[in-house]
């Protein structure tokens, strides 16, 4: 098959485009280097330097290419409404222009990197009220130390439950809003092609490359960047937050696997969560990173960022049934291969593509 990876030179783009190597295909890259690096591409792969949202750029990008995997994006959680603009033409006119261009020219499968902030927050249920949906943390809370959500019916605790894909999409952030729009132009373009379209959620992407700026784990990167320094992790709130932490190898894995199968539903839009399975607390993540470079344990601050969301727990039981994904690296295993890259000459600071 022959691919074309946008955004390949990026975070997850780059792995992406390694794992599909290895797997035998072709692959050319569209990137505008703006964030991406070059260096993280094999010199062999056939790199077109150029912006997504410039049509004159991505038609010959897709000549004679068979599928799309979609990386490129302006990522991160946004200035409040500032950059909103910046937003909607990196990724959604970005998108639009590669859409309209594929059904011109014929590429028959997307694979499109969406993200898990397009759920808001996770999944609830109240022991009397059943599954609820909780409203936005009030500041009053967070700084009495209070930072799980009660129900909104009647205030009592609530039993954290796993999303799945079929969970309403609450977008609570420029970047957010920007994947939802992402989701809904590529069905929008398999309805009308009859091709097929994928919509991986990443949950909390880590790995090597991830930068300091990115929606999905930059937390990981701001805690490898103390140990570094000798420092300890400073872990916000009470470090109980719940995450599903996914390694970026298994993340190109699935998306190998979404451009391979030969099941996918054509003619529509099929969302998956990409996420382990195994959902962790931020303060184990930090726990782990520091046990993996002998550093000091992590400090629990009690801050907070009003717009953080407290747990959002993935079900990635669509993507095991009808991709065959299943997560492979523990966090053990992907935590002190992450915290080893600084020392043998990787880089946190190289910028995602996704």
């Amino acid at each position: 098959m022959h691919v074309l990876v946008t955004g390949g030179c990026g975070f997850v783009g780059s792995h992406v485009v390694a794992e599909l190597l290895a797997a035998g295909h072709r692959v050319r890259v569209l990137d505008d280097l703006s964030t991406g690096r070059r260096g993280y591409l094999p010199d062999a792969v056939e790199l077109q330097v150029g912006d997504v949202a410039d049509a004159s750029v991505v038609r010959p990008a897709l000549a004679g290419v068979d599928a799309v995997c979609h990386q490129a994006a302006k990522v991160g959680l946004g200035s409040g409404v500032t950059d909103l603009a910046d937003y909607v033409r990196r990724n959604d006119l970005g998108t639009a222009v590669l859409l309209s261009a594929m059904a011109d020219t014929g590429a028959g499968r997307l694979v499109l990197a969406s993200s898990m902030v397009v759920y808001g927050e996770g999944g609830y249920a109240c022991p009397e009220h059943g599954v609820v949906r909780p409203g936005p943390r009030r500041r009053a809370d967070l700084d009495a130390g209070r930072f799980e959500p009660p129900c909104p019916i009647c205030a009592a605790p609530l039993s954290v439950r796993e999303v799945d894909e079929s969970a309403r999409l609450d977008p609570r952030n420029g970047y957010a809003a920007s994947k939802v729009a992402q989701e809904h132009l590529a069905a929008v373009w398999a309805s009308v092609t009859g091709h097929p379209a994928v919509a991986l959620r990443y949950h909390n992407v880590y790995g090597r490359r991830l930068p300091r700026d990115t929606p999905y784990a930059g937390v990981a990167a701001l805690f490898r960047s103390a140990l570094a320094h000798g420092e300890a992790p400073r872990v916000f709130e009470d470090g109980a937050q719940l995450r599903d932490f996914v390694h970026v190898r298994d993340v190109a894995v699935a998306n190998r696997l979404a451009l391979e199968h030969p099941d996918v539903e054509a003619g529509g839009l099929t969302a998956y969560n990409v996420a382990s399975g195994t959902p962790r607390t931020v303060h184990e993540l930090a726990t782990a990173l520091a046990d993996a470079v002998g550093g000091p344990p992590p400090v629990v601050t009690g801050e907070y960022r009003v717009g953080d969301v407290r747990h959002v727990v993935a079900s990635p039981s669509r993507a095991r049934t009808r991709l065959g994904f299943r997560a492979a690296t523990d966090l053990a295993t992907g935590a002190a291969d992450f915290a080893a890259e600084e020392t043998d000459g990787g880089t946190a600071s190289g910028l995602t593509g996704s």
